[in-house]
């Protein structure tokens, strides 16, 4: 029995299949695009529910949920995530938002709230803002934390970290003076402290103290130096602390009320 020999196709025989392949293919994945298409737009896909989670003890989840759901456009397929997430982290308290979608109709939203450290005195809406414990500013009523005693920090935009660093280090070194109402960072890099917390009560409350400047570590050891040696000296006179300077080398100066070392004008006159 005779074997059948294959007779190789012409060249363009072959181009031209190879040709109807890839358009049929062309054809096909457009197809399968336009119904894809057509499918994400089906009521089906709408988003139906968003369930929003997460520790919360400032923001109300329904009330987030309604101020920043208006705001999502899109369905499950065409919902625009970084603009989702930048709609709830816009919302007062809110630090960070985490979406996931959950197929066919759902969206997870998981936040994280800001948990103020201070209040932020710097710049010209320093009134509306605070410090969070992460050294963060963030936009906030400041009304809502007006009872808890908060410190007040002011200083450049830049220095809300450092500031509650060092806040931090000389809260319990100022303690028993009432602990520190008002931290201050000068445009020179200088240092300075109000005494005494809105809760709180001590030998310098409402004192000013000048801290000068340094590293964290030195301002440390310069305001643990005055805090151990400065009963020695109010003890004396039975008065409380009303400012002190921390700036000299080897010592410090204090001013204590009702004494003063300026002599009154008609003791001055009485001299002459």
């Amino acid at each position: 029995m005779a074997a059948r020999a294959t007779v190789p196709l012409p060249p363009d025989v072959r181009l031209t299949n190879a040709v109807a392949s890839l358009i049929y293919a062309a054809v096909l994945l457009a197809l399968l695009g336009v119904a894809a298409q057509w499918a994400s737009r089906l009521p089906l896909f709408a988003l139906r529910v968003v369930s929003v989670d997460g520790e919360f003890e400032r923001s109300n989840p329904a009330q987030l949920r309604n101020e920043a759901v208006p705001q999502l456009r899109g369905n499950f397929f065409t919902l625009d995530l970084q603009a989702a997430r930048e709609a709830f982290e816009a919302l007062p308290w809110v630090r960070q938002a985490v979406l996931h979608r959950v197929f066919p109709n759902r969206l997870e939203v998981r936040l994280l709230e800001h948990r103020a450290a201070a209040i932020w005195a710097g710049g010209e809406e320093g009134a509306d803002r605070l410090v969070s414990t992460q050294g963060e500013i963030f936009e906030a009523n400041v009304g809502d934390v007006e009872d808890e005693g908060l410190p007040v920090f002011e200083g450049g935009e830049d220095s809300a970290m450092r500031m509650l660093g060092l806040y931090e280090r000389l809260a319990p070194v100022f303690a028993p003076m009432g602990g520190i109402r008002r931290l201050r960072l000068s445009q020179r890099g200088s240092w300075s402290v109000e005494l005494g917390t809105g809760n709180g009560a001590g030998p310098g409350r409402g004192a000013q103290v000048e801290l000068g400047r340094g590293t964290d570590v030195d301002i440390a050891a310069r305001s643990e130096r005055f805090v151990r040696t400065l009963p020695q000296v109010t003890t004396n006179y039975g008065r409380p602390l009303q400012y002190a300077d921390l700036r000299h080398k080897d010592g410090y100066v204090v001013r204590l009320q009702g004494i003063t070392t300026t002599l009154p004008v008609a003791a001055v006159k009485k001299s002459k």
